[in-house]
């Protein structure tokens, strides 16, 4: 598998690569999901409710737990990042996900994948990324003021030491981007590679036990985004001293 995505035809002269349908396809999952959950919310919840409530008041806890009176602008974004992550990964867990075959004027008679896991696709974890910084940059703005926000990279006083502070903190905001982005798209696109290789080796028992490392690893790095995500936000709408 390449590092990028294959492009499998363009609509306006915008490419359309398999990463961008696969992230079609969860926006689609999770908008079908909050249209049945608003139309089938009881007051006695069945199972599918049941799990989306234990999902939403997890975060909205815990977020709560760190950010306390903040958490009512936090958690929602913490939420929305986690069911986009999580879903855009397992839906890449389907055996078979990759196998149905696209072709293209320069794939080949053997084509390219149809589908393949957004987050293996760097432009996404990106976006993701900046989305996420900016986020809450504009949150600590909004909520510490701007001359507060300023304060946490110039410092006012004009003192050597707070200014190299200063510094560190811009540095810091900034390779937020890279680090959020590359752990995402590094082991989503590692899994990817591996499961390639076994299912190559042996398609039918082999890749049992790495499919399940890798519906585990798509746990885990949704959290983990979200979690920092939460924990980012959380220091910036703070006002420091």
């Amino acid at each position: 598998m390449q590092i990028g995505p294959d492009v499998l035809f363009s609509v306006a002269g915008f490419p359309v690569t398999n990463t961008v349908v696969t992230t079609i396809i969860t926006d689609i999952i999770i908008i079908a999901a909050a249209i049945a959950i608003s139309r089938v919310a009881a007051l006695k919840p069945g199972s599918f409710q049941n799990a989306v409530e234990a999902v939403v008041d997890y975060f909205r806890d815990i977020t709560q737990e760190v950010a306390g009176s903040r958490a009512q602008f936090i958690y929602q974004w913490v939420v929305a990042f986690f069911l986009f992550i999580v879903v855009s990964n397992l839906i890449a867990q389907f055996p078979g996900f990759e196998s149905i075959r696209f072709i293209t004027p320069n794939s080949g008679e053997h084509g390219v994948p149809l589908f393949r896991a957004a987050t293996s696709d760097l432009n996404l974890t990106l976006a993701l990324a900046v989305i996420s910084v900016i986020t809450t940059q504009l949150l600590g703005i909004k909520h510490t003021g701007i001359r507060a926000y300023i304060g946490r990279f110039i410092s006012f006083r004009m003192f050597p030491i707070f200014l190299f502070v200063g510094f560190l903190e811009f540095v810091n905001e900034i390779t937020k981007i890279v680090s959020f982005s590359f752990r995402l798209f590094g082991n989503i696109f590692a899994g990817e590679q591996v499961l390639g290789t076994m299912y190559g080796m042996f398609p039918v028992l082999l890749p049992l036990p790495f499919i399940t490392l890798e519906i585990i690893v798509a746990l885990i790095q949704a959290l983990v985004f979200a979690m920092l995500t939460m924990a980012f936000m959380h220091i910036m709408t703070d006002k420091s001293h």
